[in-house]
């Protein structure tokens, strides 16, 4: 596995709660740490941006969260809330004696467990960025929230490669979506999905605006524009209402916009994150 320079990134894994929890990183084991977070896809979101990042002197570390992804486990509906998810990622850094301040970026609901670990103090976090998240009251999405009631895995493999499709439209090729659904054909991968998706609440974010409003730390959104539900109007929103806050915008892009701009997206965080 490859990122878009020579640059090696690596899948390997780690023990969090008995179970084998997988990630990609890439550069030294001793280049300053950047914890990467994804949501309702999983750490592929990521795969684009890690070797620019390696590159700059940085050790992106992009974890598969439990029963998701390439991670052992499977989620509860208890296990799959946002502040059960922040509790266990601040396993998952101790686990890899990540040293602190930790630079910190979320996806989609990934971005809500970063609020709540920024907001709530969890980590030491040095830097902050945010790419198409959760924010304030706008998810679940639709195509998320049918889930909820679910008790089984029945449909979910075909509605990720269609919400796969749509979000990759202007990237999208076969191999590319059969590598992004993948996960979905395991059972237990679905299961835990559904356990998230019935597990989102936009109260997690909504509580923790206060706390962000009060933060220091400098923060950083990168959004594909044409993103139909984590629209770029909440971006827009927490950019005028958060202290140190700037807002990258990224046209022709939807929900994985590192996909459509790996380039540029992975020379902002670079800069912004070893600045």
């Amino acid at each position: 596995m490859s990122g878009t320079t020579e640059t090696t990134v690596l899948r390997t894994v780690v023990q969090v709660d008995g179970e084998p929890t997988s990630y990609v990183t890439a550069g030294r084991q001793d280049a300053p740490p950047v914890l990467m977070l994804h949501g309702t896809y999983w750490s592929r979101v990521w795969l684009p941006v890690l070797a620019p990042l390696a590159d700059a002197g940085l050790r992106p570390v992009a974890v598969d969260l439990p029963g998701l992804g390439r991670s052992g486990g499977r989620l509860t509906p208890e296990t799959a809330t946002v502040p059960a998810l922040a509790d266990w990622v601040t396993r998952f850094v101790s686990s890899l004696n990540l040293p602190g301040p930790l630079a910190l970026a979320g996806h989609d609901i990934g971005g809500a467990v970063a609020q709540h670990l920024l907001a709530r103090n969890r980590l030491d976090v040095s830097r902050f960025a945010l790419v198409n998240s959760v924010l304030y009251d706008s998810w679940p999405a639709p195509h998320v929230a049918q889930f909820r009631d679910s008790d089984t895995g029945e449909g979910v493999l075909a509605a990720r490669r269609q919400a796969i499709m749509r979000v990759l439209s202007g990237v999208a090729t076969e191999s590319l979506v059969a590598e992004y659904a993948d996960p979905w054909t395991d059972e237990r991968v679905r299961r835990s999905w559904i356990a998230l998706a019935g597990a989102a609440d936009n109260r997690y974010t909504l509580d923790l605006v206060p706390a962000l409003r009060r933060s220091a730390t400098p923060k950083l959104l990168i959004w594909g524009e044409d993103d139909l539900h984590e629209k770029v109007e909440y971006a827009e929103r927490f950019a005028a209402e958060m202290p140190r806050t700037t807002l990258l915008r990224i046209p022709n892009a939807d929900h994985i916009p590192t996909e459509n701009a790996p380039d540029r997206i992975g020379r902002a965080l670079a800069d912004f994150f070893t600045s």
